[in-house]
């Protein structure tokens, strides 16, 4: 499973994006078929299809949100694709509204009396993964088209704390941490908290040195990446105070500006991401069940893997936007909602207006 992980790294944006849909999807078997009822069921035919009639909506829906400028990209030497493609966005969302009404009327439709229940616990059951589990999960991919770096380290993280976890509480554990989770321990989750932030640290300057997990893919293809990586993996070299560098060989230090961003992703990894895990700890125990599933034998399935990946996910997605992201909007972004949201014939009207505005300036000044 690592081998195959690295190898799908190596590949790229589309297979990294490819391998966290099917995720997805075998994490949402698995949370259809927890409440699952074999004997009404078999009363109901064709009521399990509604199920992925939702969950494949809200697919279309929230991907076409996150990649239609990049498909726009991708299609834009195309000019029937193009105009295809940006037709399909333009209405993307009455298409997905569309669709969401189809399957609510079909819902309505099958009620069956004696079954309302069922039925109904069964429809809310299904928003509720959509919006807790679909919904989180899919940040992954907003943080693969960032660049993989925003992806990878966050969930190269979850791992490290989870491991580091066991380690130190099979070594250390002797003091209970939480009722959800009688075999973790406060010893487990300190030591997990300092070998984690360590870890970001320093997993932060070896894997912003390469482009290709540095740089975002603005369209879809699996071309190879060349950019500017941007001053947050540039090297900064520092002085060492001279009370450490009298005990080391060195003077100075090289320091990538992301690893004090990484800090931060540590400390949220470390300290907030566990909860996701006693989350579904806590819901197991509430249904009295042992495992999710069986997707990944001896794991507890997919879905007991992805538990905390998921907070996570949302965090670094938040963090890149909110403190990452720089707030000047660029030149090739406005370009890019232009070329989107107009029109053939209204972006000639622009380019029109936009030549007469800089003429009048000219003659202005």
């Amino acid at each position: 499973m690592i081998g195959g992980f690295a190898l799908i790294v190596y590949l790229g944006h589309l297979y990294i994006t490819a391998m966290v849909v099917v995720i997805q999807i075998f994490m949402a078997r698995e949370l259809f078929n927890l409440l699952r009822k074999t004997h009404e069921d078999k009363q109901l035919p064709g009521f399990r299809l509604l199920n992925w009639h939702f969950f494949f909506t809200a697919m279309l829906f929230v991907y076409g949100r996150i990649l239609s400028q990049r498909l726009v990209n991708t299609v834009t030497p195309d000019k029937v694709l193009y105009r295809l493609v940006t037709s399909l966005i333009k209405y993307h969302m009455a298409i997905c509204y569309s669709l969401y009404i189809s399957g609510f009327v079909w819902f309505i439709l099958t009620l069956k009396k004696k079954m309302y229940k069922y039925q109904f616990s069964q429809y809310a059951w299904t928003h509720m993964i959509l919006i807790v589990v679909f919904t989180q999960s899919s940040f992954t991919v907003a943080n693969i088209f960032e660049g993989i770096f925003w992806f990878l380290l966050p969930a190269s993280l979850i791992v490290i704390n989870d491991i580091f976890a066991y380690i130190c509480g099979f070594f250390f554990g002797r003091t209970p941490l939480i009722k959800l989770s009688p075999k973790k321990t406060w010893e487990g989750f300190i030591g997990a908290s300092i070998t984690t932030v360590i870890s970001a640290f320093l997993l932060a300057n070896i894997m912003g040195r390469f482009l290709w997990l540095t740089c975002p893919r603005e369209d879809l293809s699996t071309g190879w990446l060349l950019c500017d990586p941007g001053p947050l993996f540039k090297q900064e070299t520092h002085a060492l105070p001279g009370w450490i560098s009298d005990w080391l060989p060195w003077k100075e230090i090289s320091i990538l500006p992301v690893q004090w961003h990484a800090l931060c992703l540590g400390l949220f990894a470390s300290i907030i991401a566990p909860f996701g895990g006693f989350f579904a700890s806590g819901f197991k125990r509430a249904f009295k069940i042992k495992d999710f599933g069986d997707s990944i034998p001896g794991h507890g399935g997919i879905t007991d893997r992805m538990d905390c990946q998921m907070v996570m996910a949302v965090f670094a997605y938040i963090y890149h936007q909110s403190f990452v992201v720089p707030e000047v909007l660029s030149v090739d972004k406005l370009l890019d909602q232009i070329i989107t949201s107009l029109t053939l014939e209204e972006q000639q009207a622009l380019l029109v207006k936009l030549g007469q505005m800089l003429q009048e300036k000219v003659i202005g000044s």
